[in-house]
C-alpha cells in the first residue's frame, strides 16, 4: 500500500476546486486502489484530496494539529471535517493545544515521516505564512520525499 500525504491551498474558489477533484482523482487512479492518504483535513486540498481517496477504495488517516484545530476552520466545513475524520481508519493526533503555524507545519511534517510521496496542490507561488504548502514542499524534498504538484490549468487562487 503506497502512503501518500497532501498539502495544499484553501479558500478555493468552487471552479478551481472541481479542476482540483478531477486532477487529484486522475493522480489517485495511478495508484490503484491500495492507497492510504494522510491528511489533516483543512478545507481546501486537504478535503479534496481526503474525499477521493475513499471514493476510490484507499484508506484515510488524519494527523491533527491541535486541539483547536478544527474551531479555527471556516464554520462551512466543520460538518465536512466531522464526516472525513469519523470515517480516517487511524488518527494522529498532535500535542498542541491552539492552532498556530508552528502546529500546521509539526502536523505536514509528521505525514511526511510516514509518507511516500507528497501530493501538493500548489500553484508553485512561496508560502503566504509560515507552514504553508511551499514550505512543505520544500521540507518534503529536502527529505527527499517525492512531491507530485497537482495544479491544473485554469486554476487560481484568491
Amino acid at each position: 500500500m503506497v502512503r501518500i500525504a497532501v498539502s495544499g491551498h484553501r479558500g478555493l474558489p468552487e471552479e478551481t476546486a472541481v479542476l482540483i477533484d478531477g486532477a487529484v482523482r486522475q493522480a489517485l487512479a495511478e495508484y490503484g486502489p491500495e492507497v492510504a492518504g494522510l491528511s489533516c483535513l483543512a478545507d481546501g486540498a486537504d478535503q479534496i484530496f481526503a474525499r477521493a481517496v475513499l471514493d476510490l477504495g484507499g484508506v484515510l488517516e488524519a494527523v491533527i494539529p491541535a486541539e483547536e484545530y478544527r474551531d479555527g476552520l471556516p464554520g462551512e466545513c466543520q460538518a465536512a471535517y466531522d464526516d472525513l475524520l469519523g470515517r480516517a481508519v487511524r488518527t494522529h493526533r498532535l500535542d498542541f493545544v491552539e492552532s498556530t503555524a508552528e502546529s500546521h507545519m509539526t502536523a505536514s511534517a509528521r505525514m511526511l515521516d510516514d509518507a511516500e510521496v507528497l501530493f501538493a496542490v500548489w500553484d508553485g507561488q512561496p508560502a503566504r505564512g509560515y507552514g504553508g504548502t511551499a514550505d512543505v514542499v520544500a521540507e518534503a524534498r529536502r527529505r527527499e520525499v517525492p512531491v507530485r504538484v497537482i495544479w491544473p490549468d485554469g486554476a487560481r487562487r484568491d
